[in-house]
C-alpha cells in the first residue's frame, strides 16, 4: 500500500501586491501589480508534496465565502485529497502579502476559518492507518495542532513539525517530534541559540535533538540547509543558484518536496538536494502555490546541476 503524506494545516487566500520598496509607516505607495494566489502553509506543503509525487490527504476548513471553493479547487487540481477539508462559517484564511521587487516579503495573517475548527472534528478524518508522515505548521489552533502530535505519538506515526509562523515551543513537546524543519529565526527563538551559517545551524540542532526530537532540518535560504539527526553524520546541502522574484512559499515547498522524497525511501542527503532545488524553483515564481514546481522540474533542475557549491 501506498503511503500517505497527511498535513493538518492552513489553507489561505494571498493577495499579493508588488511594491518597489516596503513602504513606510503612515506612507501611502502606488503597487507595481495585484495578484491573487491560494496559500496557507499547510496547503502549501500539501501541493509541494502532491506535485513531487506522494499521495497527499489535506485536512483543514475554509470558509463561506467566495474563496472557499477557489482553495479546495486549487488543491485538488494538484493530486491533493480534499474530501476531508471543513467548511465553516465566517471568511476562509486570508493573507495580505507585500512583496519587494528585491523578492522579500511581508505578511499580515487573517486566520478565519483555520482557527475555527477542533480536534475532535479532524481526528476521526486522518487516515491514520496509511500515514507516512503528519505535516504540521503553526497556522491553525495551537490545542488542535497539540492534540494531533500527542495522538501520532502514541499511533507511532511520525510527527513532522514546522514552527512557523514562529513560537516558543514547551520543552515537553519536543519528544512528540519527529523530524523539526525550521529556518534561522525559527530555531534561535526556539534554542536561544544564535545562527548565522551551517556551523550554528548544526551546534542550534543539536540542542533539539538533546530535548527529545529525532532529527533536525535547518533551512539556510541561499546557504542551503543542515540535516542533524541521532545517527549519521550532520549533512549540509548548499543551494541552487538562482534570482529570486518571490520567497513566498518557498519554507513550504521545501518541506513538501522533502516529505515526498523521504516517502519514496530516498536517502537523506539525496531527499535534501531534491528539497533545495525544489524551493530554489519556487522563489524564481510569483505566488504561493502557483510557484511551487513538478517532480519533473525538479528533477530537470538536478540534472542541470546548477548548483551552488561555495
Amino acid at each position: 500500500m501506498m503511503k500517505k503524506i497527511v498535513v493538518v494545516g492552513s489553507m489561505n487566500m494571498d493577495l499579493v501586491t508588488t511594491v518597489a520598496a516596503f513602504p513606510k509607516p503612515g506612507e501611502t505607495i502606488h503597487s507595481l501589480g495585484v495578484g491573487y494566489f491560494p496559500g496557507g502553509k499547510g496547503a502549501n506543503q500539501a501541493v509541494a508534496a502532491a506535485r513531487s509525487g506522494a499521495s497527499v490527504q489535506m485536512i483543514g476548513a475554509v470558509g463561506t465565502d467566495s474563496f472557499a471553493q477557489t482553495l479546495i479547487d486549487n488543491l485538488a487540481e494538484s493530486g491533493v485529497d480534499t474530501s476531508s477539508i471543513l467548511r465553516k462559517d465566517g471568511h476562509s484564511g486570508l493573507a495580505v502579502i507585500t512583496v519587494e521587487q528585491s523578492g522579500e516579503n511581508q505578511i499580515v495573517l487573517a486566520a478565519g476559518s483555520n482557527k475555527a475548527f477542533t480536534y475532535e472534528e479532524i481526528g476521526p478524518l486522518i487516515t491514520w492507518d496509511e500515514a507516512y508522515a503528519i505535516l504540521l505548521q503553526n497556522e491553525i489552533n495551537w490545542e488542535t495542532t497539540v492534540a494531533v502530535m500527542k495522538d501520532a505519538k502514541q499511533r507511532g506515526v511520525p510527527v513532522w513539525f514546522n514552527p512557523a509562523p514562529a513560537l516558543k515551543l514547551e520543552e515537553s513537546l519536543l519528544p512528540l517530534i519527529h523530524t523539526c524543519i525550521l529556518n534561522e529565526t525559527e530555531i534561535e527563538l526556539i534554542t536561544g541559540a544564535k545562527v548565522s551559517g551551517a556551523e550554528d545551524a548544526v551546534q542550534a540542532a543539536k540542542l533539539l535533538l538533546d530535548a527529545g526530537v529525532t532529527q533536525v532540518i535547518v533551512t539556510l535560504g541561499d546557504k542551503g540547509c543542515v540535516w542533524v539527526g541521532r545517527t549519521g553524520e550532520p549533512c549540509h546541502v548548499p543551494a541552487f543558484r538562482v534570482k529570486a522574484v518571490d520567497t513566498t512559499a518557498a519554507g513550504d515547498t521545501f518541506i513538501g518536496a522533502l516529505a515526498s522524497a523521504s516517502c519514496e525511501g530516498l536517502p537523506v542527503p539525496e531527499a535534501l538536494r531534491f528539497a533545495v532545488a525544489a524551493s530554489a524553483l519556487a522563489v524564481t515564481r510569483q505566488g504561493a502555490q502557483a510557484s511551487i514546481p513538478t517532480k519533473q522540474e525538479i528533477e530537470q533542475m538536478i540534472a542541470d546541476g546548477h548548483v551552488n557549491r561555495t
